[in-house]
């Protein structure tokens, strides 16, 4: 039964834009959940990454959090401390960088070293910077050397994707350096001439990138350093085929970082294949943050579920909440629902235009709305602060699922909320 325990409260030089989900070639379908009928405790089915038939206890969806604050990170270096050009330098302070997030304190050194480096991180983590940093370095190194080297990042969604671009874009100017974001539901001829243009960082999803590779525009023969950004999350995907075949257009003699937010036996197989020596950091501190609180709503009909999340919606606290549905179709339709009731709310799924998806993210950024409903197109790489709840308004199909949906909330040490509707 549910608990009312809710009281917790730039871009620079050429860009491209959009929030759609990702083009996908060869992807296997994800397959729904639901009950497992019979006697005893009602269980889910799960799917995805060799999980079909797993059965989530309804009981892991319920943990009183212990409200901890974080205990502050002893770091070892400052950014200063980093032998970086100084117009990177410069880069860092105007973003604001003082001291290094654990992921960067432990692996920027590694990276500049040439080493290959698997990182067990989340979003939200300080990665993005990790990884662009040290190669933003190496590139600007290598530039006046008449050698004409090639980064290439993959990441599962569009929306980190464009995320990361964004990031280099800030953390590379000034150096002449150019990115091309190689992502589905953008204009593929004006990805083609950013590309022929010339280009020192190629960042995009694994089925774009095929497609343009296929289409014999994308040579890798030059790339030299390859980052898998969220590796778990392709193979969730269905890009494991995708992932392999790019990577075996890169040459044998380069420098590869995996990030992953799991360590499952597809991810450690695809590790110790593509990872020369590397150097593993963890900075996963458990399942679930510990000042999560975690309980489901149980309803009858989907009248019933309906009132219990307005209930829910309208208590003190609620004040950003983003709620996952599974389906395109079921986000436009409870957003409607939601805003004839007279609450600020939008949506975002794959069928939408990038516009569109950009204003409803950036007006639940800005607390110009304060529910937004998604597809779990949202559950990794859009780094949404102060989110108050998270609603799992279907249940997720599986439980690492679950583990990146509700780490949306109770970030940075602050209060958080996770519920689960869950048939009666």
């Amino acid at each position: 039964m549910y608990k009312s325990h809710l009281k917790g409260p730039k871009k620079f030089g050429r860009s491209v834009s959009s929030f759609r989900t990702p083009t996908r070639t060869g992807g296997k379908p994800r397959r729904g959940g639901g009950f497992s009928r019979g006697s005893g405790k009602k269980k889910f089915s799960g799917a995805g990454r060799g999980r079909r038939g797993d059965r989530i206890d309804v009981s892991r969806f319920i943990k009183k959090g212990e409200h901890r604050e974080e205990k502050p990170y002893a770091h070892k270096h400052t950014f200063s401390d980093f032998p970086f050009n100084p117009q990177l330098h410069k880069n860092i302070t105007k973003a604001g960088y003082v001291y290094p997030r654990p992921i960067q304190d432990q692996s920027i050194h590694a990276i500049l070293e040439g080493k290959d480096v698997f990182g067990m991180a989340n979003t939200g983590t300080g990665k993005t910077a990790a990884f662009l940093l040290p190669l933003i370095e190496k590139i600007a190194k290598t530039k006046g050397k008449n050698k004409r080297e090639t980064v290439l990042i993959m990441a599962p969604t569009r929306e980190l994707a464009l995320q990361i671009e964004s990031d280099f874009k800030n953390l590379a100017f000034g150096f002449g350096m150019f990115s091309v974001a190689c992502v589905g539901g953008l204009p593929l001829g004006k990805q083609i001439r950013e590309i022929k243009m010339g280009v020192s960082f190629v960042i995009g999803t694994p089925g774009r990138l095929r497609d343009l590779i296929n289409q014999k525009v994308l040579d890798l023969s030059n790339c030299h350093s390859v980052v898998l950004d969220e590796a778990d999350r392709m193979l969730d995907m269905g890009f494991r085929d995708d992932m392999l075949y790019i990577i075996g257009k890169t040459p044998k003699e380069r420098q590869t970082l995996f990030f992953s937010a799991t360590l499952s036996p597809e991810v450690k197989k695809i590790t110790s294949e593509y990872l020369k020596d590397p150097v593993f950091i963890s900075v996963i501190s458990g399942e679930t943050a510990k000042n999560i609180d975690q309980d489901v709503v149980r309803f009858k009909t989907k009248e019933e579920k309906l009132t219990k999340l307005h209930e829910v919606l309208k208590k003190d606290g609620s004040d950003k909440v983003l709620i996952f549905r599974e389906m395109k179709h079921s986000v436009d339709t409870l957003a409607k629902e939601l805003a004839h009731a007279g609450f600020k709310v939008g949506g975002i799924h794959g069928d939408k235009r990038s516009r569109e998806r950009i204003r409803i993210l950036d007006s639940f950024k800005q607390d110009k709305i304060n529910i937004l409903i998604a597809t779990d197109v949202a559950a990794r790489g859009l780094d949404i602060p102060d989110v108050t709840h998270v609603i799992n308004f279907d249940v997720p199909q599986t439980y690492e699922i679950y583990v990146h949906r509700i780490g949306r909330t109770g970030r940075s040490g602050k209060k958080g909320t996770a519920l689960t509707f869950i048939p009666a």
